[in-house]
């Protein structure tokens, strides 16, 4: 039976309105539910050197391998998080370690960590926390949907790169990211750190924010294991419990 060329121009017109509607179903769907999506964002600038930095990637990993954590998404309404991790300097340096994985057992968690043990190790030069939060906020959505967006910003040091601070802070928080901080305390004297404000009180007035944010502080690197399996147990809770917005670890 033949078809009148205004039947056949309907329904052309009506595939073409359809394909939209479609294409976005299909993209909605490509967002799998996850407890949270947490953004793991590094600091390797010139002032965490090598052994420094291989404390920091090392605690990572164990942390990935950590029962107690492994337990803690478990226990969550999916039981299941998605993570990603990212090293970042100058306001323009930023380098992808992991792309985003779905952590929901110890298979999973195993593979997060030997991921964080092959990544590259490189260090530049300056500290532009308001690049490493710009760079965040633009990662989430990338095939997950989180009931909670989280950035962990590790760092020794205060923004001398980029553009302020405040303004990089205000923007995520704008979009409903949680950002989280973990100072870490260096022992060993640098001549640029000369006249700058405690690391500490810097990363609480200025870096943190958003609804149930807090402040992890590793005494030194070699307590940067232990902050980090403490803190991301903390972030991942799927009803974080009210907790002091300061935190100290201790090797």
């Amino acid at each position: 039976m033949s078809t009148s060329p205004l039947l056949s121009r309907r329904l052309v017109l009506g595939s073409a309105l359809a394909a939209p509607l479609i294409l976005r179903t299909g993209a909605a769907r490509a967002q799998e539910p996850v407890d949270v999506e947490l953004v793991l964002a590094v600091d390797v600038s010139r002032s965490v050197d090598e052994v420094e930095q291989e404390l920091q990637f090392n605690g990572y990993a164990a942390a990935f391998r950590d029962p107690k954590l492994l337990e803690g998404i478990a226990g969550g309404p999916l039981g299941q998080i998605a993570v990603t991790m990212f090293t970042w300097s100058d306001w323009h340096i930023q380098e992808m370690m992991v792309p985003w994985m779905k952590i929901d057992g110890p298979a999973a968690g195993e593979r997060f960590a030997a991921a964080v043990d092959a990544a590259p190790r490189r260090t530049w030069l300056y500290t532009s926390i308001s690049g490493a939060m710009d760079y965040a906020a633009n990662l989430f959505g990338r095939g997950y949907e989180g009931t909670r967006k989280v950035v962990d910003i590790s760092g020794d040091g205060v923004n001398n790169s980029g553009r302020p601070v405040a303004d990089a802070r205000a923007d995520a928080l704008e979009k409903g990211i949680v950002l989280n901080g973990l100072a870490v305390l260096d022992r060993t004297p640098t001549p640029w750190a000369a006249g700058l404000p405690p690391l500490d009180d810097y990363y609480r007035t200025e870096v943190i924010g958003g609804p149930g944010a807090f402040l992890m502080v590793a005494e030194g690197f070699d307590a940067f294991e232990t902050a980090v399996k403490r803190k991301i147990i903390r972030e991942i809770a799927s009803a974080p419990p009210p907790g002091p917005l300061v935190e100290r670890a201790f090797a």
